[in-house]
């Protein structure tokens, strides 16, 4: 079980209060708009997307099909750049390894860019336990540091925040602000001039990688802030940790995924910096870490492997399918309670903490496909949830009273003459609860439903009648 993120138990209760909060709907409903729109216009403006698309999803399964050989490959190259390759196979080997570099380098302070695998294995708050001055140098995981809270989404980290609750923060935690900020180049520019010192002063840097290349020993880091970029070339020690599924074959399959992932991502062509990165710095560069190390995560993927969530490891975590989702984006993403939410973190967090703790997520979702429509490597979310739901079900993970109703329906629906006579009767009790208006406001046991919206009602007959009526004309 994953340490230092709060458990996805408890969902139901986060989703109702993350509703009842007019604060989060401004933000999310700001933040909606902007990412669906400009991607969007992205994608019309590209005609081979869609080609571009298939091609991608071919580059992941083709490395899936051959992740040991090209890891081995990309662990050759990096020794032969002159770096150090550390196999983490569970999170807390992530963090030991981690640990053990920058006590070995003499660290004091980490500055860190933006890096999910790093989240996934809460090694913030191992950096700070063992006593190193960690900080996030991503403007918005700046932000919810500040905060003392997690991310809620995967590539905009603070997408729940205001302006007014970020310069809230800043007032509170940069002692020598001398007014305060109100517009958003403002505060851009007050979380550079804090930054820019620490880039300075850090002794070691760690960063994610969106991919890596076992034909070269590089790694690609994709970001709009360059802080990355920073985090990689200034402090001494660099350190990438990164999932094991990140690895391609090539150049040619990188940029691949690079024409779909910031197209998805933030309706861009190219982020602002796209750079690719090979080992320590050699004799004659102008800059650049004297160690590089790179820590690979399996945490559970080479199970994912082997079975039917196999799809699952395409992930570029480009964030689209959290932008288009109706229940993400009503409710954002510390309802989830773990560090992916939205339909990729509906699958994956199951696979992490285990089926019971998580028996909510699969079913946070309508199921509407409109996830896997805009997903840039073709992963089938919609039906990887419902695997993970049959699984609930087989396993009796889901709390006793849903799964009652589920065996009631099922047993009703074997027998179809029992079934049609009992929703005959239910139609006409609803018709005489809503007393002509075609709706009720409260009905028992849908209250999930009555509690946002009214129910509208049947016109006083089931289908099969209106179908046999029909037959008899």
């Amino acid at each position: 079980m994953p340490e230092g993120v709060a458990s996805p138990r408890g969902f139901q209760e986060r989703a109702r209060a993350a509703l009842a909060d007019p604060v989060l709907r401004q933000a999310m409903d700001r933040a909606r708009s902007g990412f669906v729109d400009k991607r969007a216009r992205a994608v019309d403006a590209l005609p081979e997307f869609e080609a571009l698309c298939d091609a991608a999803r071919d580059v992941k399964d083709f490395s899936l099909e051959r992740l040991g050989a090209l890891l081995e490959q990309y662990e050759a190259k990096v020794l032969a750049a002159g770096g150090r390759v550390h196999w983490a196979e569970t999170a807390e080997d992530a963090r030991q390894a981690v640990l053990a570099i920058c006590a070995g380098a003499g660290a004091r302070k980490v500055a860190k860019g933006k890096s999910m695998a790093g989240e996934e294995v809460a090694l913030n708050a191992a950096l700070e336990g063992a006593g190193f001055d960690v900080i996030e140098t991503d403007l918005g995981e700046y932000i919810v540091q500040l905060a003392k809270e997690p991310p809620s989404h995967i590539i905009a980290p603070a997408v729940h925040k205001t302006r007014e609750q970020v310069a809230a923060l800043f007032e509170a935690n940069h002692p020598d602000l001398e007014r305060r900020l109100t517009e958003i180049p403002e505060l851009v520019g007050e979380a550079r001039r804090v930054l820019r010192q620490q880039f300075l002063t850090a002794d070691v840097g760690i960063t994610g990688a969106n991919l890596l290349v076992a034909a070269t020993g590089s790694h690609v880091l994709v970001t709009n802030e360059g802080n990355g970029d920073l985090c990689s070339t200034l402090p001494r020690v660099h350190i990438v940790i990164a999932g094991i599924e990140k690895v391609v074959p090539d150049l040619d399959g990188a940029t691949t995924i690079l024409r779909v992932l910031s197209r998805s991502a933030t309706g861009q062509a190219i982020t602002t910096y796209t750079s690719l990165f090979t080992g320590p710095k050699r004799d004659g560069d102008p800059d650049g870490p004297e160690e590089f190390h790179v820590v690979l995560l399996d945490n559970g993927r080479s199970d994912m492997l082997g079975g039917e969530l196999r799809d699952m490891l395409r992930c570029i975590r480009c964030g689209a399918c959290l932008n288009h989702c109706p229940v993400y984006t009503a409710i954002g993403g510390h309802a989830y309670g773990a560090v992916y939410p939205g339909p990729m973190g509906s699958v994956l967090t199951p696979l992490q903490w285990g089926l019971r703790e998580t028996a909510d997520l699969p079913f946070a979702c309508t199921l509407n496909g409109r996830c896997a429509e805009v997903c840039p490597v073709r992963i089938p979310l919609p039906e990887l949830l419902r695997r993970l739901r049959v699984r609930i079900h087989q396993q009796d993970a889901k709390p006793g009273r849903a799964r009652r109703g589920l065996a009631l329906w099922a047993w009703l629906a074997r027998r179809p003459g029992l079934y049609h006579r009992s929703a005959g009767v239910g139609v006409r009790l609803l018709r005489l609860l809503g007393r002509g208006r075609g709706r009720v406001p409260r009905l028992p046991l849908a209250g999930g439903w009555t509690r946002g919206r009214d129910l509208p009602l049947p016109q006083g007959s089931t289908f099969f009648e209106q179908y046999r009526k029909g037959r008899r004309r």
